[in-house]
């Protein structure tokens, strides 16, 4: 199907350009990989102080002011020219542990799908997953690639703590706490994997467009 929706370019200040890049009718992840691909090349360009890719759009901060009448006028033309295979990723194993006191709501969800502990680990671990964007901490990666038969919704009431590298479910994503928060999904497992280190030259380990899977270290009843 054709796209029905021409991408938007807005200044939103002097040396703040906002690509919004979401064409109905396209594969959600095609596009994704699109911005991830034109996120690199602004990146590599030398033009920019950062380079934000998000769902479905792109934020770039310029350097100098007098680059943006140049990048509103070339960003649609790279866009049309880049393909969804132009961009390089990393590819993460995360060593994770099901169930038990490290994730307390497998079973829940388990019965949730009519499913065992053992099937929610396998199938959970099984999948490829895809990093959309980074949000809501640093270092948190929403992901693509959750088997719909995991879809779980979130708990009514959230905690009040969720502990550093709890992997979880909420609704139709699967990500990893990078660090002790509040969070309201459900906690199947544990990953001793640092998604977030300030004190790194790359403080976050997993950056958008990489690819990662869960591989099972023990599941736990």
């Amino acid at each position: 199907m054709a796209s029905t929706q021409r991408p938007q370019i807005t200044a939103l200040t002097t040396h703040c350009i906002f690509f919004d890049v979401y064409e109905s009718g396209q594969d959600v992840l095609e596009t994704q990989k699109k911005i991830w691909a034109l996120a690199q090349l602004c990146q590599n360009s030398g033009d920019f102080i950062d380079v934000v890719p998000a769902n479905n759009n792109l934020t770039l901060y310029l350097k100098e002011s007098s680059l943006l009448a140049k990048w509103q006028s070339s960003l649609l033309s790279h866009w049309h020219e880049i393909k969804s295979n132009d961009f390089t990723s990393t590819h993460h194993k995360l060593a994770t542990v099901y169930g038990g006191d490290y994730g307390p709501d497998i079973s829940a969800v388990a019965k949730y799908h009519n499913l065992t502990i053992d099937d929610v680990a396998q199938m959970h671990s099984s999948a490829t997953y895809h990093v959309l964007f980074l949000g809501f901490q640093p270092g948190f990666a929403y992901l693509a690639g959750l088997n719909p038969q995991l879809y779980t919704p979130r708990h009514e009431k959230p905690r009040i703590h969720v502990p550093k590298g709890a992997v979880a479910i909420g609704g139709e994503q699967t990500g990893v706490y990078p660090e002790d928060s509040p969070g309201g999904w459900q906690i199947i497992g544990h990953t001793d994997f640092k998604l977030f280190d300030i004190n790194a030259q790359t403080p976050c380990a997993i950056a958008p467009g990489d690819t990662l899977e869960f591989v099972i270290q023990e599941v736990l009843k």
